[in-house]
């Protein structure tokens, strides 16, 4: 009790507790949960004549003249340690009044920490992938996982899945429900508009070098899980061929019959590369397939590999139906290449491949090469630098880049097949297209007395 009969609680009431000093209270309590000291002043704007009241009867005297009302920190915490209202100060009355103080630099400490766990699985499934290092720093600057998953325990369920999700891609041949039920126990995770097929699609994107928000649009959306082997649909997945040999017993194989008859390229869906389950072949026909098996002659021998479609065309144009087994990676392979390219392995076939001296280029060959190991169609060293003198030489000697060359960008990438390949392009700093060296290709495939080789 104090002298006036009022004990501590009932005058903190009095002096701190009314909606007249409760401005004062949350100014305060502001202070102290942000780690600041209570010193120095407040102020109120267009302060009520009621606040003003209020103010006089706490401090004892007048508060000032004006439509602001500034009151001293350490003058309220005098008066209510001199009052026995709150012994301890003005910290001791805010948590009275208001209860206990939230640590916000703490608790921002341990949100902080939370964020960054929540990126533990993905961080090391991105580690040892540089491609994908831009990307995942795209992720957390943009602020579209906490967009998705507000809190951090919920984010790291998601980003746990696309983790999963990032370590399986490139990954031929998988549908994509299949690959969201063994990621994310959900089949439709993956699909559009859901968080995780959000996340997964920009990260497809990183991988084959698009842009990560990209176009939208369910063309666009196929295209970028089609070129790390994911496919929608069975219909959606295509690969270009030329020459192969198709047999007479089932519709594919009629159709390819048809198009090697005419010398003409043909398009097959990972729908009709599905459903066959024994090996194709590119060889010439032999004794009794089943017809369940393959829509192809059985016996395999080369198959050349292409990566852009103009080979393809060209190939039809002057070569028709003399050119032999050709095959066209179309950039990225899709699906249906993956499924197309493992039946001919699995039939006996054998592989040269060529591709666009870039960064990119070598990346789609190191994939071929990892899967299947192939024989370099003019594509290596030796390759590569006589293509250099066919681009447009500057006077000083170099090749220079021209229509179909130009200066080389993006991430080395080892060549496999060809170690010195990759020095040499990273010397020479210039990229070549297989437009350039078209003239070759075709010497190759155009048939003659002898193998011409795979150089």
């Amino acid at each position: 009790m104090t002298g006036n009969g009022l004990t501590g609680e009932e005058r903190l009431r009095r002096l701190l507790g009314g909606e007249e000093t409760e401005w004062l209270v949350e100014r305060a309590r502001q202070r102290l949960e942000r780690g600041r000291s209570l010193t120095g002043t407040v102020t109120l704007s267009a302060a009520s004549a009621a606040q003003r009241r209020a103010a006089e009867l706490l401090l004892g005297r007048r508060a000032g003249a004006g439509a602001s009302l500034s009151v001293s920190l350490e003058e309220v915490d005098r008066v209510l340690r001199a009052s026995g209202a709150a012994p301890e100060g003005l910290h001791e009355a805010v948590v009275r009044l208001r209860g206990p103080l939230r640590d916000l630099a703490g608790e921002r400490e341990a949100s902080a920490s939370a964020w960054q766990a929540a990126y533990g699985n993905l961080d090391a499934a991105t580690a040892a992938r540089p491609e994908l290092a831009g990307w995942r720093a795209w992720l957390e600057s943009t602020g579209l996982v906490r967009r998705l998953a507000p809190d951090p325990v919920q984010a790291r369920h998601l980003l746990d899945q696309l983790a999963q999700v990032v370590a399986r891609l490139p990954s031929p041949g998988l549908p994509i429900g299949r690959l969201a039920a063994q990621t994310a126990g959900d089949a439709h995770a993956l699909d559009e508009g859901r968080p995780l097929g959000t996340l997964a699609l920009s990260a497809a994107k990183a991988l084959t070098g698009r842009a990560y928000p990209g176009e939208g649009g369910a063309d666009a959306r196929r295209a970028a899980w089609a070129a790390v082997g994911v496919h929608l649909d069975d219909l959606s997945s295509l690969v270009l061929c030329l020459g192969l040999p198709g047999d007479d017993r089932t519709p594919t194989g009629r159709i390819l019959a048809a198009a090697r008859a005419a010398g003409e390229p043909c398009v097959l869906t990972l729908r009709q590369l599905r459903r066959h389950d024994g090996p194709l072949s590119s060889g010439a026909a032999s004794p009794s397939p089943s017809p369940s098996q393959s829509p192809f002659a059985t016996g395999a021998g080369l198959v050349r590999i292409c990566e852009n479609p103009v080979v393809v065309a060209a190939a039809a144009d002057e070569l028709g139906p003399s050119c032999p087994p050709l095959v066209c990676g179309g950039g990225r392979p899709s699906a249906a290449v993956w499924r197309l390219l493992d039946l001919l392995s699995e039939g006996g076939g054998r592989f040269a491949y060529h591709g666009d001296f870039d960064w990119g280029g070598v990346a789609i060959g190191a994939a071929v090469h990892d899967r299947y190991g192939f024989e370099p169609w003019r594509f290596d060293t030796a390759a590569y630098e006589a293509a250099l003198s066919l681009a447009a030489p500057s006077p000083a000697g170099p090749a220079s880049p021209s229509a179909s060359s130009a200066a080389l960008a993006g991430r080395p990438c080892p060549t496999p097949w060809d170690p010195a390949l990759a020095e040499a392009m990273a010397r020479h700093a210039v990229r070549v297209e297989e437009e350039l060296v078209l003239p070759v290709l075709l010497s190759d495939l155009s048939p003659g007395p002898n193998d011409r080789g795979t150089r």
